[in-house]
């Protein structure tokens, strides 16, 4: 996908922290949600498929299926998935778009996959270590997060006027 000028066009100030956790928030519920549905359907239909019903049964009341490593790669990747998509689109999840918050590059382009993947990755270790990568913004001189500083993005909040 090729990167994009993101519309409206203009120089937004960026997102503060109490925003940025009510997207972490709203997106975290529907990232849930995507963990919910993708188990179901690797649980209940590919195992299913491969082990039958029965020896799907007795592999779950043995704690068999309890550290599936692929799952745990199907969930990172329907995770990432979902956000570079959204990102890489139009530059908001939409958690975002309930905040009216966008990621852009600096210029206001749409992000690139690889700056998706960076955002993502140093955004899980910055959340991991008690949130210290997004508290980081408050000590920054430009306002920036370890993901944005890691993958040269920015958040930035729309004004109500310009929203649709």
């Amino acid at each position: 996908m090729a990167v994009k000028q993101l519309t409206p066009e203009g120089d937004f100030p960026t997102t503060s922290l109490i925003r940025r956790m009510g997207v972490l928030l709203y997106d975290w519920l529907l990232g849930i949600a995507l963990i919910m549905c993708l188990t179901l359907f690797y649980q209940q239909g590919i195992l299913r498929l491969v082990y039958g019903g029965e020896k799907l049964q007795a592999l779950s009341e043995s704690g068999a299926l309890d550290r599936d490593p692929l799952l745990a790669i199907i969930l990172l990747l329907g995770l990432f998935g979902y956000l570079a998509w959204m990102w890489t689109l139009k530059g908001q999840t939409l958690g975002m778009q309930a905040w009216r918050v966008r990621a852009q590059q600096t210029d206001g382009r749409s992000i690139t996959w690889k700056q998706a993947l960076l955002r993502f990755t140093v955004g899980f270790v910055a959340l991991a270590l008690a949130g210290l990568g997004f508290w980081w913004m408050l000590f920054d001189k430009q306002s920036r997060t370890w993901q944005d500083i890691a993958s040269g993005t920015q958040l930035v909040t729309m004004p109500k006027e310009l929203w649709r």
